[in-house]
């Protein structure tokens, strides 16, 4: 598929000023200067973000009624039960509310809904049994904001609620006792994309200056904190940063015993935020996505070694069945588009049988290989649920408004959504839904590659890629930097692991890099030896043999011109 490569255009004379003046090597002062972040204060806020960094959380919407609420329940020992969800967000959120109410020397339960028989988010039956156990204080974490109706019944129970949440709200809040959610429209807090974990972070901060406790005993927890933040895929730039940077150097030396041994099952060498979203996220989720919702969450409140061994265990083979679970669908999906959906604009298969917590993983995988929005459906007899997943330029949330009639339900936002459809009118559903994204011309939308700098060979070498680790933690709108290198000479070129990958070795005169492109292997018949290719990637330092050399990490690749 044709990516268009769209480079950032450089300020060259900005670029040699900010090196001069702040002392910083020009590769990751080019990577600054796109960035926009070209004063002192913001430099060191961004490469050296310290706990002074952290925003003053009363300024949070209802998070003084919040705070005073539970001061009162700590002084008259109430009991409290905390409302949480099934992803690694939501875990971690109600682990560390928990963990920190529990040492106020509150009685702190928790309640995660099941992600096959429940769904997301609050609802009835389960605040019915909150109410039966004697619950009178609840408190909920990574959801709420859209639970007008839930509010209401537990409000008719006698159950008062504290809402924290970090998703948009209705017209209309929720009628509970404090609504602590930055993107309320009449919220003055200064950043607005925090995960769920990281309110709850605000919210003990909050308690803990209250309390005049030591700063200690909220920071403590930016190990968990962390690991959630990066795992909900929230923009990893302002207080998201702070979190980030200062969480992972507790993460290397975490006390959580859950989180130790998971750490260890994962085996990644560098503990970054790679090892997170690709190593712990998966692994938290996957207990939820199989409908074991609360093995993550005994792992990271267990003070035993012996039962956080068992759980990460199982934790593992979660991750391993939901992976084989997954490729079974991406394999079947992938035929049945094959042979029906392939010149499609937009691709919506249906299934008996498919897994329905983890169709969503499958239809980002079937977006990205064929960068057309997909949906794919599970149908259990005459009802489907559905996940799908869009492209830049497809408001997919905008398009099934258009087909609303034909849908028992449907949520989300314009790159995620979920449906409920009728098997007899999901042939309605796709042919009206196909219709929109024709007119829409999603066939014309090409993918883009947003590349931060053209550089050459013999404008690098190890210690200005290694500079470039000032600007990790890596994630949502803080990516790995991607340079362009043009007119290389190809050396050499094979294939590896049995022709799934590609490796490269790359000249320009007397200069030479090792290139790899992952999944790129069918590539080695498309390119020969004295071959000059222009290619786009991220720079890496690889150590083999206590030998250090460059490496560039291909994302795409074109024959010069």
């Amino acid at each position: 598929m044709n990516k268009k490569w769209e480079c950032y255009e450089v300020d060259e004379s900005k670029v040699q000023e900010l090196a001069k003046k702040y002392n910083l090597d020009e590769l990751l002062a080019r990577i600054l200067v796109n960035k926009g972040i070209t004063e002192k204060e913001a430099i060191e806020l961004f490469i050296n973000p310290t706990r002074r960094d952290f925003h003053n959380p009363f300024l949070m919407p209802d998070m003084i009624a919040a705070v005073n609420r539970i001061l009162r329940a700590i002084k008259e020992k109430e009991r409290i039960i905390i409302y949480g969800d099934y992803d690694a967000d939501g875990i971690t959120s109600t682990t560390v509310l928990k963990k920190y109410l529990e040492e106020r020397g509150l009685e702190v339960s928790s309640y995660i809904p099941n992600r096959i028989d429940e769904g997301y988010g609050l609802n009835k039956e389960a605040i019915q049994k909150i109410y039966d156990e004697g619950y009178r204080l609840m408190i909920t974490v990574d959801c709420g904001i859209s639970g007008n109706e839930e509010i209401e019944f537990a409000n008719s129970l006698g159950i008062e609620t504290i809402i924290t949440d970090h998703h948009e709200p209705g017209e209309n809040l929720p009628k509970a006792l404090a609504v602590v959610d930055a993107k309320r429209k009449d919220s003055i807090y200064p950043f607005n994309q925090l995960a769920g974990v990281g309110v709850v972070f605000k919210l003990i901060q909050a308690i803990s200056m209250e309390l005049k406790l030591d700063e200690t005993e909220y920071l403590k927890y930016l190990d968990i904190v962390c690991i959630g933040t990066i795992s909900d895929i929230v923009p990893l730039i302002d207080e998201n940063r702070v979190i980030a940077k200062l969480g992972l150097k507790l993460v290397a030396q975490t006390k959580n015993i859950g989180l130790k041994v998971l750490l260890s099952i994962i085996g990644f060498k560098a503990l970054d935020s790679n090892a997170i979203s690709f190593g712990v996220a998966p692994r938290i989720n996957a207990c939820g996505r199989m409908g074991d919702e609360k093995v993550a969450l005994d792992l990271f409140l267990t003070k035993d070694l012996y039962e956080a061994k068992s759980l990460a265990t199982k934790l593992n083979e979660y991750n391993i069945e939901r992976q084989a679970i997954e490729k079974k669908i991406f394999d079947e999906a992938v035929e049945e588009i094959e042979k029906n959906e392939k010149n499609k604009n937009c691709i919506i298969v249906g299934k008996e049988g498919w897994h329905h917590g983890i169709i969503g993983i499958v239809s980002s995988k079937v977006t990205e290989m064929y960068f057309k929005p997909s949906i794919l459906v599970c149908f259990e007899g005459e009802e489907g649920k559905g996940s799908g997943r869009s492209i830049p330029g497809f408001d997919m949330h905008e398009a099934l408004m258009k087909c609303g009639e034909h849908l028992e339900r449907f949520g989300g936002h314009a790159m995620a959504v979920g449906v409920t459809v009728k098997k007899d009118e999901f042939n309605n559903f796709k042919n009206i839904l196909e219709e929109y994204a024709k007119k829409s011309e999603t066939d014309k939308i090409v993918p883009i590659i947003n590349i931060d700098s053209e550089i050459s060979l013999k404008d690098i070498d190890i210690e200005n890629v290694k500079s470039l680790k000032k600007l990790e933690p890596y994630g949502e709108a803080n990516k790995m930097p991607l340079f362009l290198l043009k007119n290389l000479k190809i050396n050499s070129i094979r294939s590896l692991s049995e022709g799934k990958h590609l490796r490269l070795t790359l000249r320009d005169d007397s200069f030479i890099i090792d290139a790899i492109g992952f999944n790129m292997g069918d590539l080695t018949t498309k390119y020969l030896i004295d071959d000059r290719v222009d290619v786009v990637g991220n720079l890496e330092i690889n150590s083999y043999n206590g030998i250090e050399s460059i490496q560039l990490i291909l994302k795409d690749i074109r024959k010069s011109y």
